[in-house]
């Protein structure tokens, strides 16, 4: 018989919070914050014993600002005006106390399009505590739980590191990031241009399943091929990405031939002369950020002797700097501008060139993103290799530090 007294009472509960729940989600979004209070107040004073609890489960408040509200209802203090509090009532935020702290803050874990595009503190440790440490070295009163607060404010939220290293670190590893940091910040100062380059995933062409959901009306899902044979006919692409770093400005050359060293240099090639001239006109000099793979490889001869055809071409000295073995992802077209792109097109068939340039393009974000693309027809061979004689007519000056993945090609005479 207890048990059943204790399962009745569980009930009770339980119907008591659904139906102040039910009420507030419909009044709540004609109510202030003061409303609030003093609706959950009343459904406090009502219930009696445990009141408190209940309507603080119900409404989501805190016990505290409903415990206020019944105190305010039981003194029959009335507030004037448009006021939801008392004068002076609840504590200053720290933004409005220290409101350059938002900025210093985003200086430490994702600097902006001006600022520095690489710190050391981005890539080894995010801790609150370490992010408090440094934001009170710089003079901010603040602890490590307001952090956590403000980085939430700012679109942060804890993350896992799963499968964010591909490889063992290198040695160099951190060295490298900063060797990467004082260069963009160089040349960001003397506002000469700095891309970020890459290749994005192969994408088949087709009715084929994209990851990811859209929103459809119900039960009309999309529907694709069972099975994903490549289509002979549209075959695969092969999105080359050149991301401005300073503008936050992206280009995509949607390739349909072979990834390889001379398309991702002829990628470059058409930023340059569909955006990059007209943004730097006068700009002798430009610094790439690359991954140490692929088809930009530091290791890739194709890649060195292309990339001297378009110092020529242009003029122009190309300053090249990889980042280190396993750390891609930290390049930022990845997190600035592929992510965005497979978020824009997720559930959506890639079924023709044309879908997918008008996906690729349309893709923006509230920061500001802009991004063009292109389809590039030409075909490209793979295979060709670059004899030592070819490579030694390659006029290049490797940096001091990590020749091997920092070095600039210049124009030949």
């Amino acid at each position: 018989m207890p048990y059943r007294k204790k399962e009745e009472t569980i009930k009770l509960k339980q119907d008591a919070i659904d139906v102040i729940r039910e009420k507030y989600e419909m009044i709540s979004p004609h109510l202030n914050e003061r409303g609030k209070r003093l609706f959950a107040a009343t459904e406090a004073l009502a219930l009696g014993y445990k009141g408190v609890t209940l309507a603080s489960e119900a409404t989501g408040l805190s016990r505290v600002t409903v415990t206020a509200g019944c105190k305010e209802l039981k003194s029959g203090e009335m507030l004037t005006g448009e006021k939801v509090r008392k004068s002076g009532g609840g504590r200053k935020v720290t933004t409005v106390k220290q409101p350059d702290i938002l900025d210093a803050l985003t200086a430490l874990i994702e600097p902006s399009a001006f600022g520095n595009p690489e710190r050391p503190l981005q890539w080894t440790c995010k801790s609150q505590r370490i992010l408090a440490d440094e934001l009170q070295n710089q003079g901010f009163d603040v602890s490590h739980m307001t952090v956590g607060t403000l980085l939430e404010e700012l679109g942060y939220s804890l993350q896992s590191n799963k499968k964010s290293i591909e490889g063992l670190n290198h040695i160099d590893r951190d060295a490298q990031f900063e060797h990467i940091s004082q260069k963009v910040i160089s040349f960001q100062e003397q506002g000469l241009p700095v891309i970020s380059v890459d290749t994005k995933k192969k994408e088949l062409v087709g009715n084929y399943k994209n990851n990811g959901s859209a929103y459809r009306p119900k039960k009309t899902p999309v529907e694709v091929n069972v099975y994903d044979f490549p289509d002979k006919e549209l075959g695969k692409v092969n999105p080359y990405g050149v991301y401005d770093i300073s503008n936050n400005v992206g280009w995509v050359n949607l390739g349909i031939d072979h990834d390889t060293a001379e398309f991702a240099v002829e990628s470059i090639r058409r930023w340059y002369f569909k955006i990059g001239k007209e943004v730097y006109p006068l700009a002798k000099k430009l610094l790439i950020t690359a991954d140490g793979g692929g088809s930009n490889g530091s290791r890739v001869r194709l890649w060195k002797t292309e990339l001297q055809v378009l110092a020529s071409e242009l003029n122009i000295e190309i300053h090249v700097c990889h980042f280190p073995p396993g750390t891609s992802k930290w390049n930022k077209i990845e997190h600035r501008l592929f992510s965005f792109i497979s978020q824009n097109w997720r559930g959506q068939p890639l079924i023709s060139h044309e879908v997918i340039i008008q996906l690729i393009s349309s893709t923006t974000t509230k920061t500001g993103l802009k991004v063009l693309c292109e389809l590039d027809t030409n075909s490209y061979r793979k295979g060709i290799k670059i004899s030592d004689e070819e490579l030694h007519c390659v006029n290049i000056v490797k940096d001091d530090f990590r020749g091997e993945w920092n070095y600039k090609i210049s124009p030949t005479c």
